[in-house]
């Protein structure tokens, strides 16, 4: 009988595979389109999600962000026996300027700036040590705040995936695609550029 019962426990395992972990993390590095690009190339994220974040306003919109306190930021979904959470705060700060407290590259404002939003001690402690070691790394001061974690907005669909989207947009090089459209911007904004100046090497992201 226990033989029986060992076979039929081996034969569900077989049947329903065990699940993959997952954790999350919210970071805001500018252009969430930028941000969601890099992170859903990184071997165990499973996915994504631009957003808004950090702000006051109930379900805010990309219309109604200015004045909100909102970020626009990415929730990352991760296996953490693939990649860790250090390891991408590691990338995380290098792929920014996190030296620049008034947004990133060509985007202005507080919507854009960098932060990095914890949802409990163990995350905060982490965020900590990267931030100390991309410092030194770095050679400068680094502003980017560690916040705690608030309510996550997903945007509207039209701005997720937008790197890799089909959709036709008008643009001041005339209609594209999204995909178009989104490397005519990250090129015409200069964030590779900067970063490659920052962190040279270690921008593994540069030209994404």
């Amino acid at each position: 009988m226990l033989n029986q019962c060992l076979a039929f426990i081996f034969t569900l395992f077989a049947m329903f595979p065990m699940m993959a972990r997952a954790d999350t993390a919210i970071f805001a590095g500018g252009c969430f389109w930028c941000v969601e690009s890099d992170f859903e190339s990184v071997p165990g994220v499973s996915s994504v999600v631009s957003g808004y974040t950090g702000g006051t306003t109930e379900n805010p919109t990309y219309r109604t962000l200015k004045g909100s306190g909102h970020y626009e930021a990415v929730q990352i979904t991760y296996d953490p026996d693939v990649v860790s959470y250090a390891r991408l705060l590691h990338a995380f700060f290098r792929s920014v300027d996190p030296t620049d407290a008034g947004g990133q590259f060509c985007d202005r404002g507080d919507t854009y700036r960098t932060a990095i939003f914890v949802s409990n001690p163990a995350e905060h402690a982490a965020a900590e040590a990267a931030k100390v070691t991309a410092q030194r790394d770095l050679g400068q001061p680094i502003v980017t705040p560690i916040l705690n974690t608030a309510t996550f907005y997903g945007a509207e669909h039209i701005h997720q995936d937008y790197y890799r989207g089909t959709t036709l947009v008008v643009t001041r090089r005339g209609v594209k695609t999204q995909a178009e459209a989104y490397k005519f911007y990250r090129d015409a904004c200069g964030r590779d550029d900067r970063v490659l100046a920052l962190w040279g090497d270690a921008a593994i992201f540069a030209d994404h």
